[in-house]
């Protein structure tokens, strides 16, 4: 381990003790606690999963049974008895071909991972707790990132949301400032982030970014699930490089790795080599070559250290004939070698390695829940802002990273060229042409009925995997998060309906008195509100776009069908549809703003109509409107809370 003097300390404008602890210069405050250093331990870890059968001959009998049957359920076993330990300071790196159990692993250890887990996993001796979970950075293999905001601010808005309200903004700011010069960010800071629509920074800077965001809560524990992966190799060193030097400030690091070139391995403590979730090597990584050589797997040449590994871990001996062949002879010598190996294993490393294990004193860890009062430690489970600063915060980064997507200039141009052009249909419609002004009235209720929901749909199903991501690392409550993102979305989804019925309502000729306009226009943004709470519901129940945007058009189609314009005598037995429409109960809005009961209309010659007898007037009526307002009101809260309890089932991973 390095000399903790040496190490530039992250998160805070604070100092290191020559105990490798991290001060404070307010030793009053709670959250100002040291960098506790944190031993992981884990024993015999067993992860199974259930999978669904499809016939008799396909599962055979193996693999925990009843796979003899159409419908049956087998387990199959991801990871298979892995042990190991990680002390403050190195770095212990998984090794394995894709699919052998790697990221789950590394997902059990951060307290991410659901399902039969069996085994035990201890951090100082202690399992996974709230405590653990704010000293623990976890870092997963894709960038997961905002793509309108920059570097800077992308840092900024998770240290307001992640560090202790007990630091002010200006300690905040500062901690993002030391992270963004310790990580080589300093040139990007002001470059927004991008995504697959536009060009931002590059990769490696991307997994800088996302490394800086765990680094400024200053981890005890940092996991990173494939750094490396997609990065040339002078990138990949230089990530590799920063993990290194934070391991050496005394944080215990725990990574995934495919691949890893020869530099890149030599710079790894620990190994965990793995094969179909079983181990076949733990250990120093300098004596991993050693090992094989002594069970009989040694090569001749010189080899990449970790190519040797991964061809173990396939199966392929280093001397194997059927190296580059396939068929029935290369599958039984893949069998065989691994076998011989998860056999050696056991024989030569597990006991020793369960031995150390058991060893292992969990009274002489150094654990913070031991070092702080009982007062402290309730603190430490509490969230680290409260609700209002973050749903503030929330709505700022939201309003920020949505500008450019709310007001881009195609949806303005659709909208406006819309308006114009049924403006331009509906010039000035007389009042005697009753039909076509209430046809006016009707299409105000289906395209803003309809808009919103369609935009709606893709919000929740889009900010999934962010959700997942800042909700496991415990970045705030569920409830500041939708709220904000409720909240932040109205100026910027009521602004260009107001623009479409400024520009088509006079247009067309309809009442040009204030107070009729005025209402005409509060009834189409409660409109937009109750349509896009229907929309966020149908995101947030099923979570794919595809799906929710396939039951949104079968519903818009439903609504428009039974909105009380086109069909004015619905039989009896579905008339129930209409009471469900929002769309019905806007456009009767709208007729009630616009005509009075004994409103009359020039329907002949000198001859004049009540507009309440009028066929697309009547079958909805001009009474109770404040009945339908009501209702309107219950869509809106109704819809937009099942759209929140859905959101509290999605999976955090």
């Amino acid at each position: 381990m390095s000399d903790p003097q040496n190490e530039t300390v992250l998160a805070y404008p604070f100092h290191v003790d020559s105990q490798n602890n991290l001060n404070t210069n307010n030793n009053n405050n709670l959250h100002q606690l040291p960098l506790l250093t944190v031993t992981l331990k884990f024993e015999e870890v067993v992860y199974k999963v259930k999978l669904e059968g499809k016939g008799g001959s396909c599962w055979g009998g193996g693999g925990g049974g009843n796979g003899g049957s159409w419908g049956a359920t087998r387990e199959k076993t991801i990871l298979n008895g892995l042990s190991g330990v990680v002390f403050p300071g190195e770095i212990l790196a998984m090794l394995g071909p894709s699919g052998s159990g790697k990221t789950t692993l590394l997902t059990a250890l951060g307290g991410r991972l659901s399902g039969k887990l069996s085994g035990k996993i201890t951090y100082n001796g202690h399992p996974f707790s709230g405590a653990t979970k704010r000293r623990t950075g976890f870092v997963a293999q894709d960038d997961v990132l905002y793509p309108h905001l920059t570097v800077a601010e992308t840092l900024l808005f998770t240290a307001l949301l992640r560090l202790p309200s007990s630091l002010t903004a200006d300690e905040k700011a500062e901690a993002v400032e030391r992270v963004i010069s310790e990580l080589g960010l300093t040139r990007c800071r002001n470059s927004m982030i991008g995504g697959p629509l536009f060009r931002g920074i590059s990769g490696g800077e991307k997994k800088r970014v996302s490394i800086g965001q765990e680094m400024l809560i200053n981890p005890s524990l940092l996991l990173l699930d494939e750094p490396t992966s997609g990065l040339d190799s002078t990138t990949a060193m230089r990530i590799l490089t920063t993990v290194k030097r934070l391991a050496a400030g005394g944080r215990t690091v725990v990574t995934t790795i495919h691949q890893p070139s020869s530099r890149l391995y030599h710079m790894f403590d620990k190994v965990v080599l793995l094969s179909e979730g079983s181990p076949i090597y733990y250990g120093s990584a300098s004596t991993a070559m050693d090992y094989f050589s002594s069970i009989g797997f040694s090569t001749s040449i010189t080899i990449n250290p970790a190519d040797l590994l991964l061809d173990l871990a396939n199966g392929i001996a280093p001397d194997s004939k059927y190296a580059n062949e396939g068929g029935e002879n290369m599958e039984q010598e893949q069998k065989s070698v691994k076998e011989a190996l998860i056999s050696a294993y056991d024989k030569n490393i597990f006991s020793t390695l369960k031995a150390e294990l058991c060893s292992l004193d969990a009274n002489n860890f150094t654990n913070f829940a031991k070092d702080v009062s009982k007062r402290e430690r309730r603190s430490r489970e509490e969230w680290c802002t409260s609700w209002w600063y973050q749903f503030r915060v929330l709505l700022q980064r939201g309003l920020k990273e949505r500008r450019y997507d709310a007001f881009n200039r195609l949806r303005i141009f659709q909208v406006i060229s819309v308006a114009t052009l049924g403006g331009l249909l509906w010039w000035h419609t007389p009042t005697s042409h009753i039909e076509d002004r209430i046809a006016l009235l009707f299409f105000f209720s289906v395209f803003w009925g309809f808009y919103p929901l369609y935009n709606a749909v893709f919000t929740f199903p889009q900010e999934r995997t962010m959700l997942i991501k800042e909700r496991s690392s415990g970045m705030y409550r569920l409830s500041s998060y939708f709220l904000a993102r409720t909240v932040g979305d109205l100026p910027l989804e009521l602004a260009l309906p107001t623009a479409f019925v400024f520009i088509i309502y006079f247009m067309g000729g309809l009442n040009p008195h204030p107070p009729t306009f005025l209402l005409s226009l509060l009834v189409v943004l409660y409109s937009v509100l109750v349509s896009q709470s229907l929309g966020l519901a149908f995101g947030a129940i099923l979570m794919d776009v595809k799906q929710a945007t396939t039951l949104a058009s079968v519903t818009t189609l439903v609504f428009l069908i039974a909105g009380g314009y086109y069909i004015q005598q619905i039989p009896p037995f579905i008339v129930w549809l209409k009471y469900l429409s929002y769309s019905y109960y806007c456009y009767k809005l709208l007729l009630g703003v616009q005509y009075k009961n004994d409103d009359v209309y020039e329907c002949g010659k000198g001859e004049f109509c009540r507009v309440v007898d009028f066929p697309a007037v009547k079958s909805v009526g001009l009474d109770r409107l404040w009945v339908d307002v009501c209702i309107m009101a219950l869509m809106l809260v109704g819809y937009r809370l099942i759209a929140y309890l859905a959101l509290h089932r999605v999976r955090l991973r």
